[in-house]
């Protein structure tokens, strides 16, 4: 044994020790759910877009000169919608997300989408955009220049474009106006986990993870979502406190049995204790290839001297067959679906034949695991 094959059997079986100890350790509570009504709200407002090199909006758009008009009268400029040119200007809708315990001042991206016809959003200015909650409340004022991660220039009929040039973000370019609407944190003697992935069985494990780490503490799971906690009286008044221990908490996470397939890409994805029963998997191949040679019949000298001979284009086809060697693999009873890619791989399978089995398996109630084709 060489040292390379030494080494290399050294770091997979640190690897495997890595991947053991981190299973054991199993999944923080706060990576698999979080505090019902701690969550985000989104905001949205109607704004305008300036300074842009005459990728705007056309002349012809009616919503973006009414709205450059309305603007200018702000200012005291009377002018008509039909007169204002809106060649530098795009109409524009600005979207964001306010957290749950946002404090006024507090800065959010923003993201800025074309909805005229401009071309291209590169070196515009945002003027200041109220957004506004679903209830129609002002919470959050954006203003600031466009950051464009695309392009998108064309001259004589040559067009040059890379992404989308008509979506920008502003960094930091909203402030927050308004808190939003949240309950008394120090006061609540209870509270509800949302599971972000809902499982009875996880729920139940982070009950039982609650209940051993704090006496007095009552976690009940009350559906597969949702797992219900009272506060005890050694945390009563210091809630932030007993989340942040509830958050660090650790269990062991039950995954379902999923196998996802993309056919345009050929990957597959699969849980490594997803099983696939005893079964036989049969397939070939059969090639069908069509040829046709054209040729040229040229009479001889003599004859084409005669009345009625002339030169002949003549076609010839042949059509080959070739069915080619199948293959026939037999599953080991316990096996994964690891095992069964991989055997496929070593019989030079392509990606897309291995999609084809594993959908033929799962229509045939032997592979024990959602089946899931993007």
């Amino acid at each position: 044994m060489n040292l390379r094959t030494r080494l290399l059997i050294i770091g997979l079986l640190a690897l495997a020790t890595a991947s053991a100890q981190v299973s054991a350790s199993g999944s923080r509570i706060k990576d698999m759910a979080r505090v019902q009504g701690a969550r985000s709200h989104p905001l949205y407002g109607y704004g305008i877009v300036t300074g842009l090199a005459g990728t705007g909006d056309a002349p012809g758009n009616k919503a973006t000169r009414q709205s450059l008009a309305n603007l200018y009268s702000q200012f005291g400029v009377s002018i008509p919608s039909d007169s204002v040119s809106s060649r530098n200007v795009a109409a524009v809708m600005v979207s964001a997300a306010l957290p749950a315990y946002a404090r006024q001042g507090d800065t959010l991206d923003l993201t800025v989408t074309s909805v005229g016809d401009a071309r291209s959003l590169v070196g515009g200015m945002l003027l200041i955009t109220a957004l506004q909650g679903p209830d129609g409340k002002v919470y959050a004022l954006g203003q600031g220049p466009l950051t464009v991660g695309g392009y998108k220039y064309d001259a004589n009929g040559t067009l040059g474009q890379k992404n989308h040039p008509t979506v920008a973000t502003v960094p930091g370019g909203a402030s927050v106006e308004q808190e939003p609407l949240h309950a008394d944190l120090g006061k609540r003697d209870n509270l509800t986990l949302s599971l972000m992935e809902p499982d009875f069985t996880n729920a139940a494990r982070v009950a039982d993870a609650i209940n051993a780490a704090f006496a007095g503490a009552q976690a009940t799971p009350t559906d597969n979502g949702g797992v219900t906690v009272r506060v005890p009286a050694s945390h009563q008044g210091r809630f932030v406190d007993f989340v942040r221990q509830i958050e660090g908490l650790e269990f062991q996470p039950d995954a379902p049995s999923r196998v996802v397939v993309n056919e345009r890409t050929g990957t597959v994805i699969a849980g490594a204790r997803v099983r696939v029963s005893s079964v036989a998997i049969s397939y070939g191949d059969l090639k069908i290839s069509i040829a046709t040679d054209n040729s040229v019949s040229q009479p001889t000298l003599i004859a084409g001297f005669q009345p009625g001979v002339t030169t002949e284009r003549v076609s010839n086809s042949r059509v080959d067959i070739e069915e080619r060697s199948g293959a026939t693999l037999v599953t080991q009873p316990g096996g994964t679906v690891a095992d069964l890619v991989q055997a496929l791989g070593r019989l030079r399978t392509s990606a897309r034949d291995i999609v084809s089995i594993l959908k033929a398996l799962k229509a045939a109630g032997a592979l024990h695991a959602d089946l899931i084709v993007q």
